[in-house]
């Protein structure tokens, strides 16, 4: 079936498909416009491994895998069941130190034909969103933006009891790159009190807005100076309909998609909702499964 074929039985697939205009940047804040992510960059190397305790976090345990789910819970959302992801790894692909540069990563070496999806900033705060992830128990990363968040930090917390992590995305959104060192340190420290304080854990990720500044020096000082323990970045980033490829035009194993919590007035009459169905059925199409991104990584022995 083509693809507008497909798009017809989706009963709300509305029209063609269409791009944000943030691209694969990690949209605005709430106040302004995106900045183009950069390329595809070359991750830093993990090559330190030592052995080390699992990530922790609320629900350290994994999530029921999404297949999980009955076929009426998918249907509700007019979708069909993914395919379950595979066990974890018992030998992490990434493994991080307690000390040091940390690495930034993009994709997860891995020969699981899975991806794996992260959700930025929070400005969308749909219930329903939370209703669907409930049902279908796809499992999620969450990037969260302090004040994107800060007049409602509950509502990520039934996200983050069906084992979700929550992981850091500075204080306000800025251009790390454009920001002196003391102003990274306290995006990001400040950032991680907070998250830590309302959500139990500390972060283990960083993401830097739009991505940007992932690979100096200066930022990898700032992140080792507040707690997470790698920088991660994204290879595809969904938009409205489809997903933009930052090499390529497929998934691959291992690869993390970037995606939002934003609502109709950012995607165009979409809901939240429905943007992660399409996301979902466009990672169907493509023989994939949904993991989750902290069980394929050793958090730093304790």
């Amino acid at each position: 079936m083509s693809r507008d074929g497909r798009n017809r039985t989706r009963t709300y697939a509305a029209g063609a498909l269409a791009l944000l205009a943030f691209a694969t940047a990690c949209g605005d804040n709430g106040g302004g416009g995106g900045l183009a992510a950069p390329a595809a960059t070359t991750p830093v190397s993990a090559a330190p491994r030592p052995s080390g305790a699992a990530p922790t976090g609320a629900a350290a345990t994994p999530g029921a895998a999404p297949a999980a789910a009955n076929a009426a819970a998918w249907a509700k959302w007019n979708l069909t069941p993914l395919a379950p992801a595979p066990a974890p790894p018992a030998d992490k692909p990434i493994k991080l130190e307690r000390t040091g540069p940390v690495p930034v990563f993009s994709d997860v070496k891995t020969n699981d034909k899975v991806v794996f999806i992260t959700i930025d900033d929070g400005a969308e705060k749909d219930p329903k969103f939370v209703e669907m992830l409930t049902d279908l128990k796809v499992p999620i990363s969450m990037f969260l933006t302090r004040d994107i968040i800060k007049n409602d930090y509950a509502y990520f917390k039934p996200l983050q009891a069906l084992g979700n992590h929550v992981q850091n995305h500075t204080v306000d959104h800025p251009v790390m790159s454009k920001i002196p060192a003391e102003k990274q340190k306290s995006e990001i420290c400040d950032a991680q009190s907070a998250l830590t304080q309302q959500y139990g854990t500390a972060p283990l990720l960083f993401r830097p807005p739009f991505g940007d500044g992932a690979n100096t020096p200066m930022l990898n000082t700032s992140v080792q100076q507040c707690g997470p323990r790698a920088i991660v970045l994204w290879r595809e980033s969904m938009q409205i309909h489809d997903m933009q490829y930052q090499s390529g035009d497929k998934l691959k194993p291992g690869d993390i998609v970037l995606a939002h919590f934003r609502g109709p007035k950012e995607l165009k009459g979409s809901t939240m909702t429905q943007m992660f169905g399409e996301l979902l059925a466009r990672i169907q199409e493509q023989g994939f499964s949904v993991a989750r991104l902290e069980d394929y990584i050793q958090a730093p022995a304790s």
